[in-house]
C-alpha cells in the first residue's frame, strides 16, 4: 500500500511552514515526524509509507529555515519558541483532522532533540515518542566551534550518515538539503537546548522507543543514551544498532528499524 503525499503552508512561528502528509484511509493513529538539521521532511518518504501502511495518518514539516519553509537556510535561533511551537501547530492540524486518534511522535537528530522538548512541555498529548539517533548532550564535540572565531567552514560528511553509499550520494545531490557550514546562533541555540532538556522535567509515563547506531559520529551514541536514560520513564524500550551509522532509518538494516518502530505502535496503541 502506498499513497500520494500533499503539502500545504501554515503559518509558523517565524514564517510560513511547508507541511507534508501522507494520508491514511480508516487510520488507527496520526504520526508527527520531525526531521534533522539541514535536511527536509521529503527526506522520509520510505519511512512515511511504511507508517501509512501500518495505519498512521502522518504529517512532517519542513522546520523552519529548511526545505521549502521560510527562514534563513539552517539559521536557528530558538527551539521552543520557534521549532517546538511550530511542531505543535502541525499537531493541532493533525489531531484537527483526525479527531479522537492517538498521536505519536517521531524525531530524528535534531528533530529528536525538538521531539524531546515537545514531549516535556506537551507530553499529554503524545500516546508514545520514538527518539532515532536523538541530538542530545550537551557535551557534544561539535559545541567545541563555539570556542573557534570564525566558525571554520566544515559541511557535514554525508559518508557518516549510513553504511549505504547511495544515502550519503543522494543527501550530496539534494538541492533542498543544506550544505553549508554550522552558524554561530544555531550552535548557541542547540546548546542552550541541550541544557534546557538535560535540566528536566522527564517523560513520566509516556512510553518510548529509543533507536541509536553505536557508530554514529554526528551524536555519540554514549552521550545521548546518559540523556535518555535521565528523562526516560517505566516504559522505555532501547535499540542500540551494532555497526549502523546517523540514520538508522536509512541504513542497511532500515526494516529492522521500522520493524521496531511499527511493533512499538501497535504495543502502545
Amino acid at each position: 500500500m502506498s499513497t500520494t503525499s500533499s503539502t500545504l503552508e501554515i503559518a509558523g512561528r517565524a514564517g510560513r511552514l511547508h507541511v507534508h502528509h501522507w494520508p491514511c484511509e480508516n487510520a488507527r493513529y496520526v504520526l508527527l515526524l520531525s526531521h534533522g538539521y539541514g535536511e527536509h521532511a521529503g527526506r522520509y518518504e520510505h519511512v512515511a509509507q511504511a507508517l501509512v501502511a501500518h495505519g498512521a495518518d502522518v504529517y512532517a514539516p519542513d522546520h523552519h529555515g529548511h526545505g521549502l519553509s521560510e527562514g534563513d537556510r539552517a539559521l536557528l535561533t530558538d527551539f521552543d519558541a520557534v521549532q517546538v511551537a511550530d511542531l505543535d501547530a502541525v499537531a493541532d492540524l493533525a489531531v484537527a483532522a483526525n479527531p479522537g486518534l492517538p498521536l505519536v511522535l517521531l524525531g530524528h537528530s535534531m528533530g529528536g532533540l525538538i521531539a524531546t522538548r515537545y514531549a516535556q512541555l506537551h507530553g499529554e498529548r503524545l500516546r508514545g515518542l520514538i527518539l532515532s539517533g536523538p541530538a542530545l548532550g550537551a557535551e557534544n564535540p561539535m559545541f567545541g566551534l563555539l570556542e573557534l572565531d570564525p566558525i571554520p567552514d566544515v559541511p557535514l560528511d554525508p559518508a557518516v550518515l549510513s553504511r549505504d553509499p547511495a544515502v550519503g550520494e543522494a543527501y550530496a545531490a539534494d538541492t533542498l538539503v543544506y550544505h553549508g557550514p554550522f552558524q554561530r546562533p544555531t550552535l548557541e541555540a542547540f546548546l542552550a537546548s541541550a541544557k534546557a532538556i538535560e535540566a528536566g522535567p522527564g517523560f513520566g509515563d509516556l512510553p518510548l522507543l529509543y533507536v541509536h547506531g553505536t557508530e554514529d559520529q554526528l551524536v555519540p551514541y554514549p552521550l545521548a543514551r546518559a540523556v535518555v536514560e535521565r528523562l526516560q520513564g517505566p516504559d522505555s524500550e532501547h535499540h542500540a544498532y551494532e555497526g549502523a551509522m546517523h540514520e538508522v532509518l536509512n541504513e542497511t538494516n532500515k526494516d529492522e528499524v521500522i520493524a521496531a518502530v511499527t511493533a512499538f505502535v501497535d504495543r502502545v496503541l
